[in-house]
């Protein structure tokens, strides 16, 4: 029995009867202005008493009702009510307000639809309970029968009076089909009318593409910054300790270089990091750029034993920030992919060269292929750091080209220093990872 009844007095049902209740007094206002129409045309004054007239008042409401509904607030509101309380998946649903014709003719529609609905299940709930109590409790207290001799004079009869109470109960299901069945058609419709059309699926795609270009701008600083600081320090302790005993002025200037490089990527993991708070505070700590760090970084580099020669053929004080930003990141990651085929000794030589030519700046970081044990701080399978270095050349317009050359592996960027040329920037042939470039990422 309870399995029969529960689509018709269920908890979903009672929250979409609830739904179409919200409906009806919705549409009250409406109503209102339509009986003074109503009234105004037919010159009449009982419009609340003459049920055609009721009709009419009505149908008057409902067009008002559709005219008033791109009102801004029309969808978030339904759409918030239908969640609420129609048992509809909130992804088939648009999130603000319709901002074109057919998203504002589709919220029309539904406004219309859930008055209308909505005022003829209200009408009904007000009427018929009442109606249907009193022919439920009428043979128990005749003096109900002799209170409406006029308008139930055919339950004088004993058979009627005998099925008074069975029309009242059926009266009772009948109002809850029919609120279970407009709350169904309502909860079905709504995701074609309140449903998200082309030009918010657009907007949702172009949410996510930023909040994920966001975060891959997030995990590549997070990847060069942390993860060249890591690898860093630990050839740095590593040197510093096997030469404890004989090398003290060596071991002064690695510890130095620790504490420098341990500091300074404190300060970049708060600025990147401060991105993710709640409250959007950024860090303290500006992003490094080859013009303010890159003696800082060699010199660190230096510290752990590795051999660099540097040829710069360019101004970095003339660079634009941010070519000068993704560039010193680049040199950042080039070392760091060097520093990891260093050998427990790290005694390798790495050549970098940054020149400007034809409007681009060139980098170029090569160390020697020669099979070495692995650096003490390296990681099995590698990382990600060729291919971040390769989405900062594209989103620059750049180009990017990682493998081995004449016996050394070599990074070779181009970045024009003007900037991208286009929204997706540019990438030849050379500039697209290939397994070689994966083997060799950090």
């Amino acid at each position: 029995m309870k399995r029969l009844l529960r689509p018709l007095f269920g908890h979903v049902a009672r929250r979409r009867w609830v739904h179409l209740i919200l409906g009806g007094a919705l549409a009250m206002p409406y109503f209102l202005v339509g009986t003074v129409i109503v009234g105004a045309v037919q010159g009449s004054e009982d419009v609340f008493t003459t049920f055609p007239l009721q009709l009419a008042s009505f149908a008057v409401a409902l067009p008002l009702a559709a005219l008033t509904s791109p009102f801004p607030l029309t969808r978030p509101m339904s759409v918030a009510a239908v969640r609420a309380l129609c048992g509809v998946d909130g992804d088939g649903l648009a999130d603000g307000p319709a901002r074109t014709r057919a998203a504002k003719g589709r919220c029309a529609a539904w406004f219309t639809l859930h008055l209308g609905l909505g005022g003829i299940v209200s009408g009904m709930t007000l009427s018929l309970p009442p109606f249907a109590a009193v022919l439920i409790v009428i043979p128990v207290f005749p003096g109900l029968r002799d209170m409406r001799r006029d308008l139930l004079q055919v339950l004088q009869e004993p058979w009627a009076l005998a099925l008074a109470p069975v029309a009242g109960a059926m009266m009772l299901v009948v109002l809850a089909a029919c609120a279970a069945g407009c709350g169904a058609l309502l909860a079905r419709c709504a995701p074609a009318l309140l449903g998200p059309g082309p030009e918010d699926r657009l907007a949702a795609a172009e949410a996510r593409a930023a909040d994920l270009a966001v975060r891959n701008r997030l995990a590549r600083e997070l990847h060069d910054s942390v993860g060249h600081a890591l690898s860093a320090v630990t050839l740095q302790a590593s040197a510093a300790r096997r030469v404890l005993d004989s090398d003290p002025e060596f071991v002064r200037e690695a510890l130095a270089a620790i504490e420098d490089t341990t500091r300074r990527t404190v300060g970049e993991l708060d600025a990147v990091l401060g991105v993710l708070r709640a409250d959007d505070t950024p860090g303290k700590a500006p992003a490094p750029t080859l013009a303010a760090d890159l003696d800082g970084l060699l010199r660190r580099t230096r510290a752990s034993g590795a051999h660099i020669t540097v040829g710069i053929e360019v101004d970095s004080e003339s660079l634009p920030p941010m070519i000068s930003r993704e560039a010193y990141r680049i040199v950042q990651e080039g070392l760091s992919n060097a520093l990891k085929h260093a050998g427990a000794g790290g005694q390798v030589p790495i050549t970098v060269q940054l020149v400007a030519a034809e409007g681009q700046l060139e980098i170029t970081v090569e160390n020697p292929m020669e099979a070495a044990p692995a650096a003490p701080g390296a990681r099995p399978g590698g990382g990600h750091g060729l291919r971040g270095i390769a989405d900062r050349a594209r989103l620059l317009g750049g180009i990017t080209h990682a493998g081995p050359v004449d016996g050394v592996w070599r990074l070779s960027v181009r970045l024009p220093m003007k900037g991208p040329e286009g929204p997706e920037g540019r990438e030849g042939p050379e500039g697209r990872e290939g397994p070689e470039g994966s083997e060799g990422s950090v």
